[in-house]
């Protein structure tokens, strides 16, 4: 029987493949990029070779380039270095109120809101850094935000190997509140619970009352 070393390196190996597959289409250049730019201005109807405008088509590609560089980003990769001089700590870890920006796959609006990220460990630990790394990688592509919740937990899950996890994300939607029905103040609010917090009531409530906002 193969090393739980070697095990958890190839599982690994095979999570670095599969996200490689996903986020690897073939992308246009960047001429192409800022010549769909100065189309969209003209069909907006006004012109793009005015002075306040003939800069823009370059500006809002390097704009795109900042909100979708997670497609750029491999977030098994930086769940990769873990700690297990741990002292056999075993209870819940918690990031509270991870910050992120993203948009809607449907609409291109933008998606404001917090994440809060929760794990127990199963004899080693990863750096609190990382778990805001990951959720800022899936947060800079285009999301729903079901599909983003369930990414941040499932990956985690799956290289980390710990007894539980759970993610929260709380966020607001400018696909309805500044266009649409216009609905601001809203708030969409998702929960991927695996492991002891779904399996385990109390567990899941202790998280739960962590992601409580206190003024």
């Amino acid at each position: 029987m193969a090393p739980k070393e070697t095990i958890v390196m190839i599982s690994n190996v095979k999570l670095l493949e599969r996200e490689r597959d996903v986020t690897a289409p073939e992308r246009p250049d960047r001429a192409e990029v800022e010549d769909a730019f100065r189309t969209i201005i003209r069909w907006t109807g006004d012109d793009p070779k005015r002075d306040g405008l003939i800069e823009t088509p370059s500006r809002v590609a390097r704009a795109f380039e900042e909100f979708f560089i997670g497609y750029s980003q491999n977030p098994v990769t930086v769940l990769q270095k873990t700690f297990e001089e741990i002292e056999g700590y075993d209870e819940m870890i918690t990031l509270r109120g991870v910050r992120f920006e993203s948009h809607c796959e449907h609409h291109m609006a933008p998606i404001v809101g917090k994440a809060w990220v929760a794990y127990i460990p199963n004899g080693r630990v990863v750096g609190i850094s990382k778990l805001a790394r990951v959720v800022e990688i899936y947060a800079k592509r285009l999301q729903i935000q079901e599909k983003m919740t369930a990414q941040i937990a499932n990956t985690i899950n799956d290289v980390l190997k710990p007894q539980g996890v759970a993610v929260l994300i709380k966020a607001q939607h400018h696909c309805m509140t500044t266009r649409g029905i216009h609905k601001p103040g809203t708030d969409l609010v998702t929960s991927r619970m695996l492991g002891c917090f779904r399996d385990n009531p109390a567990t899941r409530q202790e998280f739960l009352s962590m992601t409580a906002e206190r003024d």
